[in-house]
């Protein structure tokens, strides 16, 4: 078992990080690991959908074994849905492909026969997500900014970040977008370290993520501050400095998410 697929779990449980979300069920040097990832397909019509994949101690040289099952499709769909994925797993590069296998099926690549609704993502009107997250530090913050904000055009996101004694990072958009975006946050060379080398930002913690929802005390929103309304396939970056609670709190309220600032309290002693 190679040190990498023991990193992919570990950036794997951060990114899948929902409650039942992600299962680590085996680590073996003799079976490798496995791991259990719960997701869901379609905006309008959801599809509940559990992978387990099985690393084998030559992963990632060669691809891993899948399973897959749901409460809602046949057998005969989930093993249609199997089948496609282990067919993109073998065309895949000989690198960690967990969550690359699984955005690609969030996508809507696949769709089994007889259940294509049910199985296709949307491409507009689905449901929107919003979700903070935590950094731990941000030494090249230029280089760092410059990054935040070309995942936030490439994912079509909303993104604020907010600077002070915690560097949090509020996010909306489709919850697949978001993911990759954590994804990139782990897997990426965003930052330098304290001997000045450059690093990934292992530490990002997701301190709340859950369905939008505009705050009708609220007279902007996460996407309209100075910019307008947010329409469908849209981004928008922005950044605020705060330099006290009260100005944090504001900064949630002009977010449109008051609750959920209430949510991640109490923040982490720094």
């Amino acid at each position: 078992m190679s040190e990498s697929t023991l990193e992919e779990a570990a950036v794997l449980s951060a990114i899948y990080c929902g409650d039942g979300e992600y299962q680590l069920i085996q680590v073996s040097a003799d079976g490798g690991v496995v791991v259990e990832i719960k997701t869901c397909v379609g905006d309008v019509r959801r599809v509940e959908l559990s992978l387990s994949f099985s690393l084998p101690p030559q992963y990632p040289l060669c691809p891993p074994d899948i399973s897959v099952t749901s409460p809602v499709l046949s057998r005969e769909q989930c093993q249609d849905v199997r089948r496609k994925l282990l067919e993109q797993a073998a065309a895949l590069p000989a690198e960690p492909m967990v969550h690359q296998l699984v955005c690609w099926l969030q996508s809507g690549a696949v769709t089994s026969e007889g259940g294509e609704e049910a199985a296709r993502v949307e491409d507009a009107g689905g449901e929107e997500w919003t979700t903070v997250l935590l950094l731990d530090h941000m030494r090249s913050r230029g280089r760092y900014v410059k990054m935040l904000e070309r995942w936030t055009v490439q994912l079509h996101l909303t993104t604020r970040l907010l600077s002070g004694r915690w560097i949090l990072v509020l996010l909306r958009g489709a919850r697949t977008d978001i993911k990759e975006f954590c994804h990139l946050l782990k897997t990426v060379k965003v930052d330098v370290d304290s001997s000045g080398k450059k690093c990934k930002e292992r530490m990002m913690k997701v301190l709340c993520e859950r369905p939008f929802t505009f705050s009708s005390s609220s007279k902007h929103g996460l996407a309209s501050q100075g910019s307008g309304t947010k329409r469908s396939g849209e981004s928008c970056f922005l950044e605020k400095e705060y330099q006290s609670t009260l100005e944090l709190t504001e900064a949630f309220q002009e977010a449109g998410m008051a609750e959920m600032y209430q949510q991640i309290l109490p923040l982490p002693t720094l």
